[in-house]
């Protein structure tokens, strides 16, 4: 049995394609991979993603793994905090080199509460983007197979097309 549609009804709008997320964390991998995403693709409002972790809990989770006893902490994130900071001057910086390259680009600051490559999956599907950007380290072999991979773990969880940029050789 297949399905008929209404032709008198409108096809839903699909804004897939009108934007991109670009994760950039001021890396090398994420400049090359907004400076890739620049000349491959045609869309041209990107966002410029940055996920950043308040300093307090960055310290806590440090703590925690070590066996050390966790200190007492907010989960409010306070004014100042340096983490929050560098975020938003990584984000700017982000934000200028996709202006150069000829996207529209909008900052797009996100505390990550978990995992980076959950902030990446999350702000796309909030945004709607149509693509994701990321770079990645291109690490192989143990060293590999020992740290998780973001750009492998938004690649599997995406649920929209990602263009990954792996190092220069």
């Amino acid at each position: 049995m297949s399905a008929t549609s209404d032709p008198n009804q409108a096809p839903a709008p699909d804004n897939r394609g009108d934007s991109m997320l670009i994760a950039y964390d001021g890396s090398e991998e994420a400049k090359r991979a907004l400076e890739w995403a620049g000349s491959l693709l045609t869309v041209k409002t990107a966002y410029i993603l940055t996920a950043w972790e308040p300093l307090q809990r960055q310290a806590a989770r440090t703590a925690g793994a070590s066996g050390m006893m966790q200190p007492d902490w907010n989960a409010t994130v306070g004014d100042g905090d340096p983490a929050h900071e560098e975020a938003e001057r990584i984000c700017r910086e982000g934000v200028a080199l996709a202006a150069e390259a000829g996207f529209t680009a909008e900052p797009y600051l996100v505390e990550s509460e978990t995992t980076i490559w959950s902030a990446i999956v999350d702000a796309a599907r909030d945004l709607d983007a149509g693509v994701i950007v990321s770079g990645t380290r291109g690490m192989s072999g143990l060293r590999g197979l020992l740290a998780s991979s973001t750009a492998d773990a938004v690649l599997k969880h995406a649920g929209r097309p990602v263009l990954i940029v792996p190092p220069p050789r």
